[in-house]
């Protein structure tokens, strides 16, 4: 076996594939901010923060401006801009300035406050839906379609496909091989870590294996899909980290984002969501490209469980 090594471009491992493409859409900042910030340092977090809160205040300010607003160095504002997907600061000023006729428009909401403990449950149910929708919104308009019809292609031509997640990033990987089952795809999501670095090793360049981890630095995921990547299987990282350690063994990166964790809104409730999208995204990818072994698939497992739900003799 011959084992592969991935080009990492200069800066945190996984950068290559997140940084690739056009700059994000004004949009997309404040999603950008959200997902990079807790992997920045604190200088950096400060420019990022600055320009999020307050879009349309740090858009007029010049480099030397901003630096001097966060108590950072121009050397800080400019990596910022760039680790946020921009070439250089005037990107993202422009960005900002976007951003800012979008929220006075009224396209783009204010962040709504966390859950407190003696909200009412109609406030819960309120704020629970805005962050769901945001968070929504938010992977939207990050994700690399790139990157995304990279994946799609791989798993439409797969001889095998492996899911790994653990925890509530373990029932999305279940959710993911259920649907690819009923196209007709040979697909697995091993819940055990050790049978998952077991099946890994069977795979090969026709295969593909998929690492589900919003931390991005989950042991149990990473180490199946580093196994899969120096057999030659293609390897998919669905992350809201895309600078975390699993993208050192991923083809794709496919990024999400994540509603602000609070006491009563731990990560995994929100990263779920927008996991969920990219796993849809995924699944109905496939089934465009494969459509046509894909229909009848799906044909025949829907009456399948109608039969199973109304058995033969019984009405419907």
């Amino acid at each position: 076996m011959t084992q592969r090594v991935k080009e990492i471009f200069p800066g945190s491992p996984g950068q290559a594939a997140a940084g690739r493409g056009a700059p994000p859409a004004p949009a997309a900042l404040a999603a950008k901010v959200r997902t990079l910030a807790p992997s920045m340092t604190r200088s950096m977090q400060r420019v990022a923060e600055a320009v999020a809160g307050d879009p349309a205040g740090c858009a007029a300010l010049t480099v030397t401006g901003l630096a001097e607003l966060t108590g950072t160095s121009e050397a800080t504002v400019v990596r910022t801009a760039r680790l946020l997907g921009y070439p250089g600061y005037r990107d993202l000023r422009l960005a900002l300035a976007g951003l800012a006729a979008q929220q006075q428009s009224g396209r783009a909401p204010s962040v709504t406050a966390d859950i407190a403990v003696d909200d009412p449950i109609a406030d819960v149910v309120a704020k629970l839906a805005y962050d769901e929708q945001q968070t929504l919104a938010d992977t939207a308009a990050g994700l690399d379609t790139v990157q995304l019809g990279a994946a799609v292609a791989a798993l439409a031509a797969a001889r095998r496909i492996d899911v790994y997640g653990i925890g509530a990033s373990g029932l999305v990987a279940q959710d993911l091989v259920q649907k690819l089952l009923r196209i007709g795809l040979i697909a697995h999501a091993p819940s055990d870590p050790h049978l998952a670095v077991t099946n890994a090793v069977q795979l090969r360049a026709k295969d593909v294996a998929i690492a589900i981890t919003h931390s991005g630095s989950t042991g149990d995921v990473i180490e199946p899909l580093r196994v899969a990547f120096e057999h030659g299987a293609t390897t998919v990282a669905v992350t809201g980290r895309p600078d975390g350690p699993v993208t050192q063994y991923a083809d794709h990166v496919l990024t999400t984002s994540t509603a602000r964790e609070s006491e009563l809104r731990p990560a995994a409730m929100s990263s779920r969501t927008s996991q969920l999208l990219v796993v849809d995204c995924l699944f109905v990818g496939v089934a465009q490209r494969t459509y046509e072994t894909a229909a009848p698939a799906l044909s025949a497992s829907y009456e399948a469980l109608a039969h199973r739900h109304h058995p033969r003799g019984t009405k419907r």
